[in-house]
């Protein structure tokens, strides 16, 4: 990122190195980086080569790390719905069928915070990462609600929607929260006076899936009418619509540099598509089940894909050809996700493992144990030293009334973290 002053007024510009190795020859690429980029002069050359030289540090830590279990939580006595980190990792978030989000301290297991306000189940979560300090949940008592992560106090609570509020996201610059409801529509809302911003209209299904891409300039929605919807954030236009897919949508998401979009399906596919026209450029065939979730690499050159065939695949994003197939698990992949480096898989599973991968090869590096039940939900910290886990963790009662016999599954939330460094 380089911070420069134009007319009194301080800016930024950011230089995407994504095709940065730990091999790279750092003098080559700044000299490369001084002829394209003015505002890096002679002077400050030695600073770059060296903010270079600690992303390749970063490149190199924790790739071959074995994690060991950290920490075992029982985060809610209802059912958890969904898990996720801040950027350093070093707190968490729950939310759950209890009707609050919890705020977790990540080495120390404590709770920071219980959020209370929502009148139903807790579905969708949120850090506004990279920042981290603050909260959006969105709710089947169809709000959102924004917290501030280190207090828990609620900021605003965003009224519209006419249904449960199954996604939503931050835009890159933390102004925005996006919301996608079981009602067909998305709405984007200020951070700042809690004001509804757009309402994106034109689906003809719930919207399941939602991001914006990395300038923060467009939205996808994905829905479950098969189709995808490309909008422009500043206006609330839509600019295209995807048509393919003959099922229902799983995930919606852009690579790294804004040029592609991916989306998985229930129709067992995946399709790439250029984000610039709205055209499909390949379609990802080989699964024999549902597509439940897709992932780019955080570069954008290697794509995932994890389905209900308890088997995964890596795809060149450049070639749109497999490189290799993830087998192993004995139940449905419901999560899948790249470390940061970008060399390693994370996948969760009905099998009641986590498992880890090597992404070229295809081979399992470790199996997570200690599971008791289905996995839902894992994820990487940014630095990839940290996973997280959360599972159901079931027990059959029986009860007898006057006619009849049923049986009550009562569920709470087992999270376990794992870390490859002592925290």
């Amino acid at each position: 990122m380089l911070e420069y002053e134009k007319s009194g007024e301080l800016k930024t510009k950011s230089i995407d190195l994504l095709n940065l190795s730990s091999s790279t020859d750092v003098n080559a690429l700044v000299e490369e980086i001084q002829k394209a980029e003015p505002l890096i002069t002679a002077s400050r050359s030695d600073q770059v080569k060296l903010l270079i030289q600690r992303l390749q540090d970063k490149l190199r830590q924790h790739s071959n790390h074995k994690f060991y279990l950290f920490k075992v939580l029982r985060a809610h006595i209802l059912p958890l719905t969904n898990v996720a980190l801040n950027k350093s990792g070093s707190c968490f978030i729950t939310g759950s069928y209890d009707r609050t989000c919890k705020v977790w301290d990540t080495a120390s297991g404590e709770e920071l915070h219980t959020l209370e306000g929502h009148r139903n189940v807790v579905y969708a979560i949120a850090f506004n990462n990279p920042y981290g300090d603050k909260i959006a949940t969105g709710s089947f008592d169809k709000t959102c609600k924004l917290w501030s992560a280190e207090t828990g106090k609620c900021y605003h609570t965003f009224r519209g929607h006419t249904a449960e509020i199954v996604c939503l996201s931050f835009n890159p610059q933390s102004t925005l929260v996006a919301t996608g409801s079981m009602d067909t529509t998305a709405k984007l809302w200020d951070i700042q006076n809690g004001e509804e911003v757009f309402t994106l209209t034109g689906h003809s299904a719930e919207i399941i899936s939602l991001s914006f891409n990395t300038l923060g300039n467009r939205i996808i929605t994905g829905s479950f009418d098969h189709t995808v919807a490309v909008w422009e954030a500043d206006t609330g236009r839509k600019v295209y619509t995807l048509i393919g897919h003959c099922a229902e949508i799983s995930s919606a998401l852009f690579n790294w540099d804004c040029s592609l979009i991916l989306t998985g399906s229930m129709d067992k596919t995946c399709m790439l598509w250029d984000a610039t026209n709205g055209k499909c450029v390949a379609t990802l065939t080989g699964h024999d089940d549902e597509i439940l979730d897709s992932c780019f690499d955080y570069t954008g050159k290697l794509i995932a894909t994890a389905s209900a065939d308890g088997t995964a695949r890596v795809f060149s994003a450049a070639t749109r050809k497999c490189i290799t197939k993830l087998e192993g698990h004995e139940g449905e992949i419901s999560k899948i996700s790249f470390n940061p480096q970008g060399n390693h898989l994370l996948t969760g599973s009905a099998d009641k493992t986590a498992r880890i991968w090597d992404a070229q090869t295809g081979q399992c590096l470790q199996i997570l144990e200690g599971h008791t039940d289905e996995i839902f939900s894992c994820a990487f910290n940014y630095k990839g030293n940290i996973i997280i886990t959360g599972l159901w963790h079931a027990v059959m009662e029986e009860r007898r009334g006057q006619r009849k016999t049923w049986q009550v599954l009562l569920s709470s939330l087992v999270l376990q973290v794992y870390s490859s460094t002592n925290l």
